[in-house]
């Protein structure tokens, strides 16, 4: 079920909005002044919010441009203002819509319909770039954002460490040797000697391994390093 917040203070109005969106099977919270409005748009999410322009407090225009600098919250203005400038304002300060009063119910709902397909849309373009989330029992790497957690606390890692630990975490069960490591970190052009290898797997156990429990990267002696599962 969807969330929708709708920020309106004619009472009538915002009641009528709220029976017929709550008939189409939405989620509704209602705030009937700006302050009130803007706390419940900043404190929680929402799939998408109704925003009317003229309200006690903080005024609608406020509110977008607050939510609009930190969230990606689909806003749909709501407002008795007609002029072309005051449309192009509204959007300007990060509105999805804009739709002027009066209106049918069924034309915001069609407006509401555009901006989840269009944010749909979206979501399907940046999932197209996303590189898989890499992961061994509680140690995981989002590549996405270069970002290393075990049990959820961040781990922080140079460049070198980083790579290691990425080929590692994409080869499982795998056992690998140095001359491998070698070339998928620092590449065969580099002219470094194996040993290097063995100093770097030594930094990063230091970072992912907890105290005195067995290290997730295993050695073999003369053949090399591995993460078996």
């Amino acid at each position: 079920m969807k969330k929708v917040l709708l920020i309106e203070d004619e009472k009538n109005m915002s009641r009528f909005i709220e029976l017929e969106l709550q008939y189409e099977s939405f989620s509704v919270t209602v705030a009937s002044e700006g302050n009130t409005g803007l706390n419940f748009a900043m404190s929680e999410d929402w799939d998408i919010i109704l925003l009317d322009i003229m309200l006690p407090g903080i005024d609608g225009l406020e509110i977008c441009r607050r939510v609009r600098s930190l969230k990606h919250t689909p806003i749909i203005m709501l407002s008795a203002r007609d002029s072309i400038s005051e449309r192009v304002y509204g959007l300007d300060c990060g509105a999805d819509d804009y739709l002027p009063k009066p209106f049918a119910i069924e034309e915001l709902l069609a407006r509401m319909r555009v901006v989840f397909r269009r944010q749909h849309e979206a979501y399907k373009e940046q999932d197209k770039d996303r590189l898989p989330i890499l992961a061994y029992l509680d140690l995981t790497v989002d590549p996405n954002r270069r970002m290393v957690t075990r049990a959820g606390s961040p781990i922080d890692l140079t460049k070198r460490e980083y790579d290691l630990l990425t080929v590692f975490l994409s080869n499982t069960n795998r056992v690998l040797d140095r001359e491998t490591l070698l070339d998928k970190v620092w590449g065969f052009e580099v002219a470094v000697d194996t040993n290097v290898v063995d100093v770097y797997v030594r930094y990063l156990r230091r970072k992912i391994d907890y105290p005195g429990e067995t290290s997730y990267i295993q050695t073999l002696r003369g053949i090399g390093y591995v993460m078996r599962k």
